[in-house]
């Protein structure tokens, strides 16, 4: 195993595990600060004790995030310090920006709501659980916008081999920005809100609570649909935009090797041969690969093989093609997570509207694996995103290879690799615990322990419940 194996097996892996947790605080808080919106504009205690409930999930799942975060970073210094040297002007910057105004932005803000109910007034405690979803926001636009200029860099001048920033504002203005940010930003509400549905579906078959957690299933899966028409909407739109700044994803996505002809038809599976670089057998859909390109029935898009030759003219000679199989079919179980997740979201819609949630049991157990969907969908698609910009760590600018730190060995590599998955898997098992003993104890235990009496022991000073 050579060191670039490894550092890019370890950062893979550390940021797969990390991104599992930023869509689902992303999501989570957004639906947190509706329910104590209804509470605030309603009146009901119940949207109160909805928030406070999935408020508490939101809190663990946000504490655990923060943890796995940290890690990311040190990988820049330590293995990847050529591609620090490269771009550290230009890529610190969104980075520094993320941790010094979005992270304590959301800091701040959780822990005045968390310590806030009986101390603020209603309106100035909601509009700090906004604060924080606007926080959890932004982190994520400057996080992407430091992603976005990897895919397509913008705003920079090189100087002594170097990329230096020169101009701000054209990294908020880059094209991939803008068309990555409301995907990632859709994909994160229809994370929180099929979790929600997915807790929701556990305690409806359980007969637990069935109000509490029908409504919030009920809200869920109106964030649910509206948030997977906008991943699918907010995906076209990026999918267009690969045709401009990356065509080589884009053809690595479709496995075409030779240029599509006129019509394209999109291809549904395939038998990839990459040794002999055609695919065996492939079923497509006529003329669909055309429009979601072009959004006309005509045009041609052009194949790895001509792009390859066009790459080695502009960059010299290598070879220019991702890995064909990995971003074939790691697009393809994202688009398909996210088909099942807008149909499972609108028949919760129907089912509700007819008023027979309660009786479709197999719905609601579906429901339950649904859970993992949003988190396929996710990872897939950031293995998509990845994987189809190889050989490049910056596009056009500087290849993967030339980004590993030369002074970090094998065994260093592998030895955090392994104390990093050992720690990654304890915090998963507490995470897990963590999850199932809170939603054990259901939303009543909260209110239950909220109005209960308080006394004070005057000689041991402990305060008893």
């Amino acid at each position: 195993m050579s060191e670039l194996f490894l550092a890019r097996l370890q950062f893979g892996s550390t940021t797969i595990f990390h991104f599992l947790f930023v869509p689902l605080s992303i999501g989570l808080v957004f639906m947190v600060a509706l329910m104590e919106t209804f509470y605030v504009v309603k009146g009901q205690e119940i949207y109160k004790k909805m928030a406070k409930f999935w408020g508490h999930l939101f809190l663990i799942n946000f504490a655990v995030g923060v943890v796995t975060g940290i890690i990311q970073e040190f990988q820049f210094g330590m293995n990847w310090s050529e591609y620090s040297r490269f771009v550290g002007d230009v890529f610190g910057a969104p980075l520094a920006i993320e941790a010094l105004l979005a992270f304590f932005m959301e800091s701040t803000f959780i822990g005045l709501w968390i310590f806030g109910w009986d101390r603020l007034s209603k309106k100035v405690h909601l509009l700090c659980i906004w604060l924080v979803s606007l926080g959890t926001v932004l982190s994520a636009l400057w996080i992407l916008a430091a992603n976005s200029f990897m895919q397509e860099p913008v705003g920079f001048v090189m100087n002594n081999g170097r990329a230096e920033m020169n101009d701000f504002f054209a990294l908020l203005r880059n094209p991939q920005l803008l068309v990555e940010f409301p995907h990632v930003i859709f994909g994160a509400l229809a994370t929180g809100a099929f979790f929600i549905a997915g807790v929701s579906a556990i305690k409806l078959l359980r007969r637990k609570e069935i109000e509490f957690f029908k409504k919030s299933f009920n809200m869920a899966m109106v964030i649910a649909i509206l948030s997977g028409l906008g991943v699918a909407f907010s995906g076209h739109e990026q999918a267009q935009h690969l045709m401009e700044s990356q065509p080589m994803k884009m053809a690595a996505s479709e496995a075409l090797w030779e240029d599509s002809g006129d019509p394209a038809g999109w291809t549904i599976v395939a038998d990839i041969d990459t040794d002999n670089q055609q695919n065996n057998f492939h079923l497509s859909i006529p003329y669909a690969l055309s429009y979601l390109t072009y959004e006309e029935f005509s045009g041609s898009v052009p194949g790895m093989l001509t792009l390859q030759k066009e790459y080695e003219e502009k960059y010299g000679p290598g070879n220019y093609i991702p890995p064909v199989k990995t971003t074939f079919w790691s697009f393809r179980i994202m688009t398909g997570a996210g088909l099942v997740m807008i149909i499972a979201a609108a028949m919760g819609i129907w089912l509700n509207f007819r008023d027979r949630l309660l009786q479709r049991t197999l719905y609601l157990k579906l429901m339950v694996a649904m859970i993992s969907f949003p988190f396929i969908a996710n990872t897939a698609g950031w293995i998509m995103t990845e994987i189809g910009r190889q050989p490049w760590t910056v596009f056009g600018l500087m290849t993967t290879s030339a980004s590993v730190s030369p002074n970090v060995s094998v065994n260093s590599l592998l030895f955090s690799l392994i104390g990093f998955t050992a720690a990654y898997l304890i915090l998963a098992i507490v995470l897990v615990c963590l999850f199932v003993k809170e939603i054990k104890k259901g939303a009543d235990h909260h209110d239950a322990v909220e109005k209960a009496p308080v006394s004070v022991d005057p000689f041991d000073k402990e305060v008893v419940q």
